[in-house]
């Protein structure tokens, strides 16, 4: 956690609380992020992304959310914290693409973390990801798990977390957390996932042209 750190400050990350052009999509599983995210793909100027990432430390947390890689929740967790360093940080990783005057929109990002990973591990994502910038737009897909479930039953394969109880958490957890980042100035945008989803799309465009 300490190397983390040292790397987050020689990154200047401490000057940069919110990073400009930089949008979030978080909501539980079955919410439609992954359906919103391939809509943007492709469009001029935007840039798309997700977490975890395709990285060599991204396959792995992939192959234990498919339940094929055993590890420790603290130890997914610790994995989550240096996959996304390397998002943030890597050439032709979001601060590059923001910098170069992009929209950068993420399926997830340290919320899912604290979310998700807070569930199982207590405070050990909050410490772990207590020094990473925030986006300056967030997404909040708000839906009821009962109808996310019926979304989610018909995928041939379920990750580990993609169960009715855990996401009951998981929808509380991010409704307690996500208005704590409004009152850091993010700008928080709460959507009601279970519309259709061109009426969401509409919605993401709105929001996003008003960057």
């Amino acid at each position: 956690m300490v190397a983390i750190a040292q790397i987050c400050k020689d990154s200047y990350i401490d000057k940069m609380e919110i990073i400009k052009r930089f949008v979030v999509f978080e909501g539980g599983d079955g919410s439609g992020t992954s359906t919103q995210i391939e809509l943007l793909r492709g469009k001029p100027g935007i840039w798309t992304t997700c977490e975890p990432t395709d990285g060599p430390i991204g396959r792995i947390i992939r192959s234990t959310l498919r339940g094929e890689t055993a590890l420790r929740p603290e130890t997914l967790a610790l994995l989550f914290t240096a996959d996304r360093t390397e998002h943030l940080f890597a050439k032709n990783g979001v601060i590059d693409h923001c910098n170069r005057g992009e929209i950068v929109v993420s399926d997830r990002y340290t919320l899912s973390s604290l979310v998700y990973q807070g569930i199982l591990c207590g405070d050990l994502p909050s410490v772990l990801n207590k020094n990473f910038p925030l986006p300056e737009l967030l997404f909040l897909f708000d839906i009821d798990p009962r109808i996310a479930a019926r979304r989610i039953e018909n995928r041939s394969a379920r990750e580990i977390y993609e169960y009715f109880e855990f996401q009951e958490r998981v929808r509380e957890r991010y409704k307690t957390l996500a208005p704590q980042w409004r009152q850091e100035g993010v700008r928080v945008a709460v959507i009601d996932a279970s519309n259709p989803i061109a009426t969401v799309a509409k919605e993401i465009a709105q929001e996003i042209d008003a960057l």
